[in-house]
């Protein structure tokens, strides 16, 4: 039971991060004429699966919102790029759909386990 819950958990934060991506972009989107303005992202995921595969815990690990100063600048200092922040965006909804999938099977698995009790 603990690794389900632990599961859950995981899938729960997972979710969170996803939230979070999906504010983070949508505020890129309406930033994307003022000048000066730097896009941002969330990096989450990379940082979980590194803690799994060195036994840290992963529900410690925060999602850390950074400033992309990667991305080349237009003339007016904005360095958003709408097509970019429109595929992240994209790929936030399908990441958020897989791991909500993946939760409601969690609690499918525990509705069977409880009813085959019964």
């Amino acid at each position: 039971m603990a690794d389900f819950i632990q599961q859950t958990g995981l899938l729960e934060h997972l979710i969170s991060a996803a939230g979070l991506r999906g504010k983070v972009l949508a505020n890129n989107i309406a930033n994307q004429n003022t000048p000066g303005f730097t896009r941002q992202e969330v990096n989450f995921e990379d940082m979980v699966q590194s803690a799994l595969k060195s036994g840290r815990d992963p529900l410690a690990i925060k999602p850390e919102v950074i400033e992309d100063d990667l991305t080349p600048r237009r003339p007016d200092g904005n360095n958003v790029q709408l097509e970019t922040e429109l595929n992240a965006s994209r790929q936030n909804g399908l990441l958020a759909r897989t791991y909500m999938t993946l939760l409601e099977g969690h609690f499918a698995m525990l509705r069977s386990a409880m009813s085959d009790r019964g």
